[in-house]
């Protein structure tokens, strides 16, 4: 997909479990005043969820936290964690929700984290054709991560908006990816620990506004080189 206008939300997705994508889907969530949804969530057992997460760290009232298609205890895959319950998952379960609101969507996993028997992530994000904000990491070994997860975005035509990078600052990784990746860094969060409402509001100011991003004009300030999806 190449240029022309955004469709009303994008999807968050990672390079990796645990990389931030909760993170950057609150801040994101302040800047544009947006939706939340979890498509499916995992993990349980362990914490309250990230649809909690996202209550607590932007106050979005509860109407605007749309409830995950799917819910399991296990900190494990969707596919895993699902069958740890004997339940059933497709791909066909997961439509956007109605809202009138910019909407950001929240992946589990990384890019090609099992879904469900026969589709990854990558799979979903198709399915919803939503624009894609990748998170990586800033430290070692974030240069591979970042670039495989933009090969398997591309491989399946997926439209991408650019990279955001969460943690100590290394402009030797950033310059890496954006040379390699030919991709735009959206932007570059520190270490927000603990995340808390406030450090989201002052983090959410480094993203590009709503209205720049729909446009695609944000690209303009950020890459001289066109993006490859």
């Amino acid at each position: 997909m190449a240029s022309g206008f955004v469709r009303n939300g994008v999807f968050v997705t990672g390079t990796d479990t645990g990389v931030g994508k909760t993170i950057v889907a609150a801040c994101l969530v302040r800047r544009w005043n947006a939706d939340y949804w979890k498509p499916a969530q995992t993990g349980l057992a362990d914490e309250p969820g990230d649809s909690e997460t996202i209550t607590h760290l932007t106050g979005l009232p509860p109407a605007r936290i749309h409830p995950p298609r799917h819910a399991f205890a296990a900190s494990l895959s969707v596919e895993a964690a699902a069958a740890a319950e004997g339940a059933r998952v497709a791909l066909d379960d997961f439509d956007l929700p109605h809202t009138s609101e910019p909407l950001v969507v929240e992946g589990a996993g990384g890019v090609l984290a099992p879904l469900c028997a026969g589709a990854l992530t990558a799979d979903l994000m198709a399915r919803l054709a939503l624009p894609i904000i990748l998170v990586a990491r800033t430290t070692l070994g974030t240069i591979n991560h970042t670039l495989l997860s933009l090969e398997a975005l591309r491989a399946r035509n997926l439209q991408l908006l650019g990279v955001v990078l969460a943690g100590v600052a290394s402009a030797g990784n950033r310059d890496a990816i954006v040379r390699h990746g030919g991709v735009p860094i959206m932007a570059e969060l520190p270490r927000l620990e603990p995340p808390a409402p406030n450090t989201i509001a002052a983090a959410a100011a480094v993203f590009p506004d709503w209205k720049s991003v729909r446009s695609r004009s944000f690209l303009k300030k950020r890459t001289k080189k066109p993006l490859l999806v």
